[in-house]
């Protein structure tokens, strides 16, 4: 669900990817207008589900992780923190407490800003699945595999 929907460098809020035009993409707003542009391939055009939150152990969060976890954290309403409003401090402490091992030198308070807005912007229109069934369907059935090959050792077949 969260891979169409994008952000458009340069353009405010976000957009969900209707289908492909000529040269362009055709997205609609996620608020309540549903106004539809063409993104062009001179946009910087960035899907949500490609974006990640960097942490301290040098490794990646994905910004459906995070979603999840404000979800988990505050509902899945839009927050009563505002992020043009609210201080930087609250921000930060916010974000601590939704992503506590956060890389606290690579990712910005502009960003975690950002980060906000855009739950706002989502739950607002209703989008409250943020992490796809079908990907943690995947990764169930990996780590089933993987951890069944660990206990049953195959053994080699012999041919005649």
């Amino acid at each position: 669900m969260i891979k169409k929907i994008l952000a458009i460098s340069g353009k405010p809020g976000l957009y969900k990817l209707i289908s492909r035009g000529n040269k362009s993409l055709i997205v609609e707003t996620v608020d309540a207008q549903k106004k539809r542009i063409p993104a062009f391939g001179t946009d910087r055009v960035v899907s949500l589900g490609d974006i990640s939150i960097y942490t301290n152990d040098d490794s990646e969060v994905s910004l459906a992780s995070v979603f999840e976890s404000i979800k988990k954290n505050y509902g899945a309403n839009p927050l009563d923190l505002s992020p043009k409003k609210a201080s930087q401090d609250d921000i930060v402490a916010f974000f601590a407490k939704v992503l506590p091992n956060y890389d606290t030198d690579r990712v910005r308070v502009s960003d975690m800003r950002k980060v906000l807005a855009w739950y706002n912007i989502l739950t607002a229109d209703g989008y409250t699945e943020f992490e796809s069934k079908e990907a943690e369907a995947t990764e169930g059935k990996a780590q089933q595999k993987s951890s069944s090959e660990e206990e049953e050792p195959k053994q080699p077949t012999l041919q005649k």
